[in-house]
């Protein structure tokens, strides 16, 4: 018997679990949220064969609002498939940037790389050609600081690290070889995602990084070649004026004593030609991606420490003028407006305005005057207001000023009571003016008297008239 109910139990939660995967697949949340209230142990529920969570399915159709409950329900954020792949690396494939902010709050890991190939999240994100994801991946690793363009300009691979930045491990996630050594910035130049290109060629990717011989990606164009090389391949004349303008060789061979410009013939790419056969004339102009969003490390610290999806703004005198939902609990650097933590958030994921704001180059701009948001700093939690009590008087007020209604006369069966006055001082020994408020008029039947004659009359106030009391105990009385 108890190996039939184990059976039983277990064709129960495979064909709920099935549900949940429908469910995190077609976007129901509410069916979502109903099986993980029934079994939270729903959420470490695998699909037979492809080994995909509920979680992989969200991710992949960019259903955040699912991924943050599973989350919340206990979860491994860096639950595997199969193949090897995350949550992140799936939403990262097919440019989800919310998942990706969501997943990243929750500290997925962006190094864990695909069994087949050895790409990351940042591999698959740069072949797509996703900006906002490889900006978002990269948030732990590019401080809030306004001088971060002219520290990125001047170091060097033997320099040390300067003002807290670690750009060394900025360096070694960026080109973070895959099999066969090729980096994103290969995969973006050959895919020719210039918006990828440009951004990571600004967050320090090599131009000069070489693929290798033993990969397990059939390399069609040859060990040792660039990302030039790449970009030739692919045919994308932007690319290959970013990476020359950066510092790509024109005369580089690959194993197979290619140059990019032999390689753009072998590919039939001929009107790269007049690009790849000679240096640019005088020094190019560079400009920088929309995507650098410096404040981004600053308000990711803030939203894991603090949270980002609560506080409501029910009856806050001063909500963030946003989204006016939530409490303010940031604040920006510089121009000191307050926002709530989950639009900043959105303001420096969504932001790819130009770098012209009245700041430096990677700010980003405030919505309210336009100055350049470098950073975040939290507010202070703010303590309910208390109006100072003063003590005008050690003595109570009996005085009344207020005016009552002439006594009441039960002149028929139905008696309407008229409103009641309660009774108040105008100024009490504390300090505070109060002022009279009138109860509602209330309908009152004898009928209803005889019906219930067990009537408490200590519901009757005791300033009420005489006469009235003795109507009601009249019509207590059995046989009235």
């Amino acid at each position: 018997m108890k190996l039939l109910s184990a059976v039983v139990n277990s064709f129960g939660c495979s064909a709920s679990g099935e549900r949940l995967v429908s469910a995190a697949r077609d976007g129901d949340f509410q069916e979502a949220q109903a099986l993980l209230e029934y079994n939270p142990r729903l959420a470490r529920y695998s699909t037979f064969g492809v080994r995909n969570s509920p979680l992989h399915y969200s991710a992949a159709h960019g259903h955040h609002e699912i991924v943050y409950l599973l989350l919340q329900s206990g979860v491994d954020v860096n639950l595997r498939n199969y193949r090897g792949q995350t949550a992140l690396m799936q939403a990262c494939q097919h440019g989800h940037w919310e998942v990706v902010l969501i997943l990243v709050l929750f500290r997925a890991s962006i190094h864990k790389a695909d069994y087949l190939n050895g790409g990351t999240a940042i591999h698959l994100a740069a072949s797509n050609g996703h900006s906002r994801c490889i900006r978002l991946l990269l948030a732990d690793y590019i401080p809030s600081i306004a001088n971060f363009r002219n520290i990125m300009s001047k170091i060097t691979d033997n320099e040390e690290s300067t003002s807290g930045f670690d750009h060394r491990a900025l360096s070694q996630v960026i080109n973070q070889p895959a099999d066969g050594g090729i980096t994103a910035l290969h995969m973006a130049a050959l895919n020719g995602q210039v918006g990828s290109v440009q951004l990571l060629l600004d967050l320090g990717a090599s131009v000069s990084e070489v693929t290798v011989g033993d990969g397990t990606v059939i390399d069609l164009i040859g060990a040792g070649s660039t990302a030039l090389h790449y970009a030739a391949c692919g045919g994308n004349a932007k690319c290959c004026q970013l990476l020359i303008a950066r510092g790509a060789s024109l005369t580089i061979e690959n194993a197979n004593g290619w140059t990019p410009l032999m390689v753009a013939h072998s590919w039939h790419k001929s009107w790269l030609e007049d690009i790849l056969s000679s240096e640019p004339v005088g020094q190019p102009k560079l400009i920088l991606s929309p995507y650098l969003s410096l404040p981004l490390m600053s308000i990711v610290q803030i939203a894991r420490d603090c949270g980002w999806s609560t506080k409501s703004a029910l009856g806050c005198q001063d909500p963030c003028v946003v989204c006016l939902e939530r409490k303010c609990a940031v604040a920006a650097e510089g121009c000191d407006h307050e926002f709530c933590t989950r639009c900043a958030l959105y303001l420096c994921s969504t932001n790819c305005g130009s770098t012209t704001a009245r700041g430096p180059p990677g700010s980003v701009s405030c919505p309210l005057c336009r100055n350049g948001i470098v950073s975040f700093v939290k507010l202070p939690e703010k303590s309910p207001v208390v109006k100072e009590i003063v003590r005008t008087s050690l003595s109570l007020s009996s005085t009344c000023q207020c005016s009552h209604d002439s006594p009441l006369k039960s002149t028929s069966l139905t008696t309407q009571l008229r409103t009641l006055e309660l009774c108040r001082t105008h100024d009490s020994p504390l300090g505070l003016p109060f002022r009279c408020q009138r109860f509602p008029s209330i309908k009152f039947n004898s009928n209803l008297c005889r019906e219930t004659p067990d009537i408490c009359h200590s519901l009757v106030p005791r300033y009420a008239h005489w006469n009235l009391r003795n109507h009601l105990a009249r019509c207590s009385r059995p046989g009235f």
